[in-house]
């Protein structure tokens, strides 16, 4: 998704200093244009507009503060716009970091999967203050349709994981509900438009079926390749229900999905795409 955003700038004339521990992701990029840095230090002495895309808040925590972190070369009044999906709790972290050297920190985690950040299709949930929104936004306006601001640092993370939440939710329920059709005889593509013409109508039934070849283009119809990994899902499901816990707040649904995606990745189903539930159910059936 990154190279994707990041492709998008390009095309609309932005000079980019890019980075990334994956040396194919930075030759793609250096090949349409960019310049590859060998650390988050390098890119921030080159700009003084950043912005990171990362798996976990420790990644996000390292690049920023580590010793060849972003705050170790950092520009006076930088803008900084993070589009990883973190606990809103270190985004809070980070921008007080900022803050102390004259630059401002936004939380900018995004929605709408890998073809959406193709077609520069994606929506934006940014955290952070109001003055500082449409400098962001002109940026973010490049790789998405949709840019929102929520509030205060952290309440893009807090939109991000409740949004995840509902996905996962969502996902499993689709799956469940596809299965039982299709074994009491439905054909998937019938089931399929039949539910996105009806009440139970939902993203992951009518743009991310998770049954093979219903839809071209997703990964269910790729071997759950590429898309959204379990293991991501996982992690965000894991953030939602620690803010869940921490403000006493009974999302009961929200905790089944965690422990259903935990099972996933118990069982190998880390590396494919989230809507793997499908054949998870597929393959606990056949063992009994």
């Amino acid at each position: 998704m990154g190279n994707h955003m990041a492709r998008n700038l390009l095309k609309n004339g932005y000079p980019l200093v890019v980075f990334d521990v994956s040396s194919e992701s930075t030759s793609a990029l250096k090949s349409d244009g960019a310049q590859v840095a060998s650390s988050p230090a390098e890119v921030a002495s080159a700009t003084h507009r950043i912005v990171t895309m990362l798996p976990e808040s420790s990644h996000v925590q390292e690049v920023y503060t580590g010793s060849k972190g972003i705050f170790s070369a950092i520009q006076d009044k930088s803008l900084l716009i993070d589009s990883s999906t973190i606990d809103p709790s270190v985004s809070q972290h980070i921008a007080g970091e900022a803050q102390k050297g004259d630059s401002v920190y936004l939380d900018a985690p995004v929605s709408g999967g890998v073809n959406a950040a193709r077609d520069a299709l994606l929506t934006f949930m940014v955290g952070g203050p109001e003055t500082h929104f449409n400098q962001a936004k002109e940026l973010l306006s490049l790789m998405g349709k949709n840019v929102v601001h929520c509030g205060a640092v952290g309440t893009g993370q807090a939109a991000k994981i409740c949004n995840n939440m509902l996905l996962g939710i969502s996902m499993i329920g689709t799956s469940e509900t596809m299965n039982l059709g299709i074994k009491l005889g439905l054909d998937p593509k019938l089931l399929a438009s039949i539910l996105n013409m009806s009440s139970g109508r939902c993203w992951s039934s009518e743009v991310y079926n998770p049954v093979p070849g219903v839809l071209d283009g997703v990964p269910s119809s790729n071997q759950y390749k590429g898309g959204f990994g379990t293991a991501l899902m996982t992690k965000d499901l894991g953030l939602a229900q620690s803010a869940a816990i921490n403000n006493k707040i009974p999302t009961p649904l929200g905790s089944m999905a965690l422990q259903i995606y935990r099972t996933l990745c118990n069982k190998g189903y880390g590396g494919k795409d989230f809507s793997v539930a499908y054949q998870f159910l597929q393959n606990e059936e056949k063992k009994k």
